[in-house]
């Protein structure tokens, strides 16, 4: 049976309220704006820099580093290798969010290779693009999973031991896991599927958490208990997914830590 947690996700929230820190980000066209706004509304501060000849000095200035591989393209490898190692080097946390790894052997290598030359603090996907990136039977179809989360608590724990860093696949249920001790978060709802970039934006909270923390692993549970609870708050006033996510990035802004202490679902795996 889960077991109770020892950590307070209200208190991470007010953290990163108190510190708002700000969150490199070298992530895709799709979702630049969306994920800005989320961390603003989240009380972080984003910045959205891929230019190699700046990233370096960027990540120097932040708390945290996310990479996210929606877009690709080779200059763009070369900012996020740059940009990783001037963060390793100077202990900023990086998170790593391979969208659609495992559809195109160019993403799947490009995964590879930055989990094989930086220091990951948290790997962030849905299951099949963490089985794809590790070498693990996963099958994406575009950016969407068609493994459960829930599926993989094994296969993720093996996964975090080999790679030496918490690995979060999230799904109608969350697991994060840095192989000695799981996490599962139930917070969500599934309007969450019905725009595009809510993972995206959910990799970037979990930046501004880890940025704000020192834990991965309830840093990065944290995280994504506020952004699901943001959303089923969210899906309470919301018509579709266009006021959807108008209403998620109110909620962002108003969840507190107090709503968030009752509101929070993580409990410890077995």
């Amino acid at each position: 049976m889960p077991s109770k947690i020892a950590f307070s996700p209200s208190e991470k929230l007010q953290r990163v309220r108190d510190k708002a820190p700000l969150v490199h980000n070298i992530t895709n066209y799709v979702v630049m704006n969306s994920t800005a706004n989320a961390l603003l509304a989240a009380g972080a501060s984003p910045v959205m820099a891929h230019a190699p000849e700046e990233v370096a000095d960027m990540v120097g200035l932040a708390s945290a580093l996310v990479l996210n591989i929606g877009t690709l393209s080779a200059p763009w490898i070369d900012a996020m290798l740059l940009a990783g190692r001037a963060a390793n080097a100077k202990g900023i946390p990086v998170v790593l969010d391979p969208v659609g790894c495992g559809a195109t052997p160019f993403r799947t290598e490009t995964t590879e290779r930055l989990l094989g030359e930086l220091r990951i603090a948290v790997l962030r996907g849905n299951a099949s693009e963490v089985l794809s990136c590790t070498g693990c039977s996963g099958r994406t179809k575009g950016v969407d999973s068609t493994v459960g989360s829930l599926d993989v608590v094994e296969a993720a724990r093996e996964i975090a031991r080999k790679l030496g860093c918490t690995v979060a696949v999230t799904g109608k249920v969350d697991v994060v896991t840095d192989g000695a001790q799981t996490l599962l978060v139930s917070n969500g709802h599934p309007m969450l599927s019905r725009v595009t970039g809510t993972g995206c934006a959910a990799t970037a909270i979990v930046g501004a958490f880890c940025g704000a923390g020192d834990d991965p692993v309830s840093d990065a549970a944290s995280a994504l208990a506020f952004f699901g609870f943001a959303g089923e708050r969210a899906a309470t006033s919301a018509a579709g997914p266009g006021s959807f996510w108008v209403a998620m990035l109110d909620e962002l802004s108003r969840v507190r830590p107090s709503d968030l202490a009752v509101g929070a679902r993580i409990e410890r795996a077995p």
